[in-house]
């Protein structure tokens, strides 16, 4: 089967180049906008959407007038892909899956891409890439390049230049060589707990920085904004926050690796997050009732990265030719998976689990684990999800059989 993948490395540019990328970067944002402007306009003179070839023919225009001369030292592939970036951004609005397309500020993450292999040249042996417009660039060559490069995006994060290569290479059918099948249970106090008992403890890595990025941006609230020394006050806050995502991400990958190669049925909770992070400030009419205890929940919940979690798992479960499951959440720290019986008095604290009814006592995390588990199984096997409500949904039938495991929490935080 073909498979996609990207390999980020950092770029190693000189000066001159560097200036060049932040201009190319530029031109592609002040395309992106100028088409959006013109989309906005051609909406209220009451016109059809215009497509991506109507547009392309604009940018010729914008490159041979007068009004943006210096479109024309920036390379007209990344120029017209983000043109298709906006139509892929309408359509997404189109189809109820993101907000509408708003302009991009001066600032921002800085990208550009070539979309097209023929537009540039890889050098691994020698450890440069050849770029229309910039040349030969040096990279740091920490791993091969697999599979055939279809296109290369040139970004900007923590005051570094990267290169993501998205090659598709052709994979033999992956065999699992286990069977078991886990569900994980996440929360804060525990990053994951696995219906074995065994559990995964956070990283927190926000938390650890949390002092000393308000510290930084103290410092950085004090200047005045835009001078030399705001900038070099909001490069550090920018440094620190690099850091913290960067150990987040390193963490996360590490943990769903070890998860996904070790089980092949893998249930989690479908837990939105977005929802569950909200503010609860209120309105000017209706406050909100404990903001500061909310908001610090809140900083917790985004800490731990749930959503990355589970796009990880996702992809990565599908490569070792496993199953992730995603089943409703609600009342499984409150069910006992003895005797059914659901009750909130089941669990009185953060971590005990006590049936009023049977006398059933265990970790609550470890019960919510069990009971995701068993709702993914039933899932599997007939279509229910095992929340009581008779919801029906398809899924692929698969014998999976459940068998203790022998990961441990020590190795999938370590791995």
């Amino acid at each position: 089967m073909k498979r996609l993948q990207a390999f980020k490395f950092e770029l190693m540019p000189n000066g001159e180049q560097q200036r060049d990328m932040r201009r190319f970067a530029g031109s592609c944002r002040f395309v992106y906008n100028k088409a959006l402007a013109l989309q906005q306009a051609n909406h209220k003179a009451g016109e059809k959407f215009i497509g991506y070839v109507t547009m392309a023919k604009h940018l010729t225009v914008w490159r041979n007038g007068l009004e943006a001369p210096w479109l024309k030292d920036a390379p007209v592939h990344p120029l017209q892909h983000a043109l298709k970036d906006l139509e892929r951004a309408y359509k997404n609005f189109f189809a109820k899956r993101a907000d509408f397309p708003c302009f991009k500020r001066k600032g921002d993450t800085q990208c550009f891409r070539y979309p097209d292999a023929n537009q540039f040249e890889i050098d691994q042996a020698n450890s440069r890439i050849k770029l229309p417009k910039l040349g030969w660039v040096r990279y740091r060559n920490s791993r091969d390049v697999l599979g055939q490069a279809k296109n290369i995006t040139i970004s900007q994060s923590g005051g570094k230049w990267c290169a993501s290569i998205q090659t598709e290479r052709e994979v033999g059918h992956p065999v699992l060589a286990t069977t078991t099948a886990i569900g994980i249970d996440v929360g804060i106090a525990r990053f994951a707990t696995l219906s074995d008992s065994s559990f995964i403890a956070p990283l927190n890595s926000f938390k650890k920085d949390q002092q000393r990025l308000a510290k930084y941006q103290r410092r950085m609230s004090r200047k005045v904004k835009f001078c030399s020394n705001w900038k070099k006050e909001k490069a550090k806050v920018q440094k620190v926050h690099t850091a913290i995502a960067n150990a987040r991400k390193d963490f996360l990958h590490k943990t769903t690796s070890t998860i996904s190669k070790n089980h092949a049925l893998v249930c989690i909770e479908d837990l939105q997050v977005r929802n569950m992070s909200k503010s609860a400030k209120g309105n000017s009419e209706q406050h909100g009732k404990r903001v500061k205890q909310k908001a610090g929940l809140n900083r917790s919940i985004l800490d731990q990265g749930w959503g990355e979690f589970r796009r990880q798992l996702e992809y990565k479960m599908a490569w070792n030719d496993g199953i992730l499951l995603a089943v409703p959440a609600h009342h499984t720290s409150q069910t006992c998976p003895c005797c059914g019986h659901v009750s909130a008095d089941n669990r009185l604290t953060q971590a005990r689990f006590l049936c009023v009814d049977c006398g059933y006592i265990a970790n609550a995390d470890v019960v919510g684990a069990i009971n995701v588990l068993e709702r993914g199984q039933r899932l599997l096997a007939c279509g229910e999800d095992g929340s009581g409500k008779g919801c029906k949904t398809k899924a692929q039938p698969a014998s999976v059989k459940q068998e203790p495991t022998e990961v441990t929490s020590h190795e999938v935080a370590h791995a």
